[in-house]
């Protein structure tokens, strides 16, 4: 038994467990053509929309939360049918989503309102304010691993500003998508979400059509692909790019715990997280009572599509055999398998695997494997754990296990996010802004910094009362300059004595 990759029949995408590869459902398959016409429509709806302001759409958005989480068991039903999540993973997902489904309505006007911002003595004449309008139609590219969560991230968050979306969900993932966009229209009564299906072709459709924004979750060479498309017309993009995230465990860290944690972030999902656990690295002096306590809460965990199992198969075919060759060339290169190993490759699962003594320099230190392996190194201290978690051109989250030292060491992390002595729980506050640095992306979903991701940030200056200084005249007098180097020379402070 084998995962299987999508696949177009008669014009139809056809859905499939990647477990048992029965169907869940075909959807027609959009060209160029019906992707502008799906932006058409979602420009159509987006003056509506906006029009609506924050207390409607608020209103709205909180209706369609509460006709999703009645249908809640549906959602965790499609949701492990197209990715065969295990039901522990699917009820983690569905929460994350239903909290910034939550927030963001909750906190688009405080955050997006229209404000007035502080004058300056030369302009004492002015008002100053600022405004947040929606930038109009906002594609969404959504990845296949976490197809409800990441793509609300940007779904909720684009619209509670006042945009329409456009959704091109994972080929791997397309009910869920649709399921999303059917209960939206069902509450609102306007496509102010449409979903477009198809392969990769699809997808660059819909980023050379007429959107005004793209928000993309996916691989590092499908992001270059996506930034080169928007800057033909110089839109704006968010990139989420994948990681290759890295914790760090310090001498005076609970170690059993951590153990917990470590597991729980590294093979949660089947490993297919890019906020997952890849790299741990421990110091010396605990590496082995540490790894002892891994082996033995990694010992009877359960694979299988089944409701008690712990981790589902993996999604994507072709990712077996990269997982595979990853384990590979760590053995191959020294790395003992304490857990797992070669025998955990079965298709379409791979049973959990953990590595120790790996070349910083193997493809599983090196590049995103993406599956329930997770690398434990031992080092000299956490400083030098640090410099070795640094060491990637990546920069997603990350993680740091330990007390006196810990909030130093989470500051000094190259990634866009860290938790402290838990998993990845940066995700699930939906007011911390989520998103990487360097290879893993640019932008930021969730929080204040999410919600003004999808707003174009417009200034206004307004003439209040008569002015003192004619500053924007042709006839402004020398009596006018000096008035005006007056002010400049008050508020500079008194400059430092000369020697």
């Amino acid at each position: 038994m084998s995962t299987a990759a999508p696949q177009i029949s008669d014009g139809y995408l056809i859905s499939t467990h990647p477990g048992n590869g029965s169907e869940v459902g075909r959807f027609a398959v959009d060209d160029a053509e019906s992707v502008a016409k799906a932006v058409a429509r979602a420009r159509d709806a987006q003056t509506w929309w906006a029009n609506l302001g924050f207390t409607q759409r608020r209103k709205l958005l909180l209706e369609c939360r509460a006709e999703m989480a009645r249908r809640i068991k549906d959602l965790v039903r499609l949701i492990r049918a197209e990715t065969g999540k295990s039901v522990n993973d699917a009820f983690t997902e569905v929460a994350g989503c239903f909290e910034n489904l939550a927030w963001a309505p909750k906190n688009a006007r405080r955050v997006l309102g229209p404000r007035r911002r502080r004058g300056s003595l030369s302009m004492i004449d002015h008002s100053a304010y600022v405004e947040y309008r929606p930038y109009g139609v906002v594609a969404v590219i959504g990845p296949w691993n976490y197809p409800m969560y990441t793509v609300m991230g940007s779904v909720v968050y684009a619209l509670a500003a006042g945009n329409t979306v456009v959704l091109k969900p994972s080929e791997y993932t397309p009910a869920v998508g649709q399921w999303l966009a059917d209960v939206i229209d069902e509450v609102v009564g306007r496509p102010i979400v449409t979903v477009v299906h198809g392969l990769g072709e699809t997808g660059a459709a819909l980023c050379e059509s007429e959107v005004d924004k793209i928000a993309f979750t996916g691989s590092v060479p499908t992001a270059r692909k996506v930034a080169m498309a928007a800057a033909k017309r110089l839109i704006p993009v968010l990139i989420e790019g994948g990681g290759k995230d890295a914790a760090i465990v310090d001498v005076d860290a609970d170690l059993d715990k951590t153990a917990e944690q470590l597991l729980w972030g590294a093979f949660t999902n089947a490993g297919q997280t890019c906020i997952g656990y890849e790299r741990a690295y421990v110091p010396e002096s605990i590496a082995t009572e540490l790894i002892d306590k891994l082996v033995k809460q990694a010992t009877g965990i359960k694979v299988g599509d089944g409701e008690d199992a712990q981790i589902g198969p993996i999604t994507m075919p072709r990712q077996i055999d990269v997982i595979a060759a990853h384990i590979d060339d760590a053995l191959n290169r020294g790395a003992t398998a304490v857990v797992g190993g070669r025998e955990a490759v079965q298709p379409p699962y791979v049973h959990p695997t953990i590595l120790v003594d790996v070349p910083e320099d193997s493809r599983a230190v090196t590049e995103e494997t993406f599956g329930p392996v997770l690398v434990v190194n031992t080092v000299a201290d956490a400083e030098e754990g640090l410099r070795r978690a640094n060491a990637t051109e990546y920069g997603l989250g990350g993680a740091v296990f330990g007390k006196r030292n810990a909030m130093s060491l989470a500051r000094r992390m190259r990634s866009g996010m860290t938790s402290i002595n838990s998993g990845f729980a940066f995700a699930g506050l939906p007011s911390l802004p989520f998103g990487g640095v360097g290879s893993s992306g640019y932008g930021r979903a969730h929080g204040d910094d999410g919600l003004r991701e999808f707003a174009v940030v417009k200034s206004i200056a307004k003439r209040r009362a008569p002015g003192v200084i004619p500053v924007f005249s042709l006839n402004r007098k020398a009596s006018h300059n000096k008035l005006i180097e007056r002010i400049i020379t008050f508020g500079s402070g008194k400059p430092r004595p000369r020697r």
